[in-house]
């Protein structure tokens, strides 16, 4: 039997394409390996947000031309692709920066790669790419969604209209785009069928949802969550990515009467300073985002809320970082990403004047990081001596440990035999670092 490796790089829309490429695969009858030596098959799913990611890939693809040579000269053919973002991003760059690759495809065209597996087996000297905004969704061509475990994912939005100037999404990604209610809800009993116990809506701009419902009525991610929300034996809801301006009183009514849907919520505000906000081409102020966290927290006052930060904008000064500093202060981000400005070539932001020196948007970063770290610890600590509930989904590190999720996705450990795994279970919270819980299970 053929195998396959996949790596994957970037956000949890990547993780997502990634399992439903295995899919593929393993339709074709091809097997899983966690070792790239052992791989007749190598593919990287690409991400092009940060400049880092993009390097990795082409650091990795000239280790994965090494194992392709030697396993060459045991008589044993590789393949190597490249999917998502970066392949649309760069284009038949990513050939001249790296021969060994086979095929390249863009993010929006991974459903072609049994068809370009095909055309490689009549002909292994082509190269193969895709990089085309199709007019079909590939939903449409991808078989049903197999459960990853108690916790699964679904995609049903993909692509950015906003157009932030720093971000490459929707040149990667394209304009926005949703998936029919139908679908989704197919997907989701699916899943749940399987066992899963959670679900998490994935999208770039995820609160900009707008599928047709089966009448052809255009629906908002609120119906969608309710409509999902009544499916027997679903324990737990989420969604990812927000944006501010997107959240409306219907979402918001959600986090009041939905007990599904888990009290916290990812909303990345990038910055503190309406100057870098307008720079960015960000559709809130800092008021507007802090009033939509009130009016979140007024409609349930257990939410927790995560957000992403870039720090070293083009033309941020000390005052613009400073008001950054005093939104975290104000909101106390139970966990948060943070990062350091990195132009992606083609954003308007990358052309900007007044780029900061690396120094002192690595000197920013230290200190916005030390902050968000100290609110994550606190609010660790302040769930010691609690009960909570917790979702096992793996086994932990040690012999007789499971690891789990709380409802505020705090990792966190206990001593259990199996039968509590992939159960809802709970836990009074003995113990808390920065990253992670430890507690004892509440025997009934």
């Amino acid at each position: 039997m053929k195998t396959y490796f996949i790596k994957t790089f970037g956000c949890q829309m990547n993780v997502y394409d990634s399992h439903r490429i295995a899919g593929i695969l393993e339709q074709r009858g091809l097997q899983a390996t966690s070792r790239i030596e052992d791989a007749d098959l190598v593919i990287f799913n690409t991400c092009h947000i940060r400049e880092k990611a993009a390097e990795k890939l082409f650091s990795d693809l000239g280790r994965a031309n090494l194992v392709k040579q030697a396993r060459l000269l045991e008589g044993k053919n590789t393949i190597i692709g490249v999917v998502g973002c970066v392949v649309q991003a760069e284009d038949e760059q990513v050939f001249k920066r790296s021969d060994a690759v086979d095929f390249a495809l863009g993010p929006l065209t991974y459903h072609r790669l049994g068809q370009v597996l095909d055309e490689l087996e009549k002909d292994s000297g082509i190269q193969v790419i895709d990089t085309e905004f199709p007019a079909e969704s590939k939903f449409d061509f991808l078989s049903e969604n197999k459960a990853e475990g108690v916790c699964s994912y679904i995609a049903i939005q993909e692509g950015c209209n906003n157009f932030c100037t720093y971000c490459v999404v929707p040149y990667t990604r394209g304009i926005e785009t949703s998936r029919p209610v139908e679908d989704v809800l197919r997907e989701a009993r699916k899943l749940v069928s399987d066992g899963a116990l959670e679900l998490n809506l994935l999208g770039q701009n995820v609160n900009s949802y707008h599928g047709e419902d089966k009448a052809g009525k255009e629906r908002n991610l609120a119906y969608l969550l309710r409509k999902i929300g009544e499916l027997d034996g679903l324990k737990r809801l989420r969604y990812t990515t927000s944006y501010p301006a997107d959240v409306d009183d219907d979402l918001i009514k959600c986090h009041k009467d939905m007990k599904i849907l888990m009290p916290y919520l990812h909303l990345p505000v990038q910055s503190g300073s309406d100057k870098i906000l307008r720079a960015m081409n960000r559709r809130h102020t800092k008021a507007q985002y802090l009033d939509v966290i009130d009016r979140l927290r007024e409609a349930n006052p257990q939410i927790g809320f995560a957000s992403d930060f870039i720090v070293g904008f083009p033309g941020e000064s000390d005052d613009d970082f400073q008001a950054t500093l005093d939104l975290v202060d104000e909101v106390k981000f139970i966990t948060a990403f943070s990062f350091k400005y990195s132009p992606r070539p083609g954003t308007p932001a990358a052309e900007y004047p007044n780029q900061l020196p690396e120094k002192v948007k690595k000197e920013r970063l230290a200190i916005l990081q030390e902050k968000l770290f100290a609110y994550q610890t606190d609010f660790n600590q302040q769930t010691v001596g609690k009960t909570i509930e917790v979702l096992f989904e793996n086994k932990g590190r040690h012999a007789g440990q499971l690891t789990g999720r709380t409802p505020w996705m705090q990792n966190i450990y206990a001593e259990a035999n199996g039968e509590y795994l992939n159960k809802i279970v709970d836990v009074k919270v003995e113990s808390a670092t920065m990253n992670s819980l430890s507690g004892k299970i509440v025997r009934m």
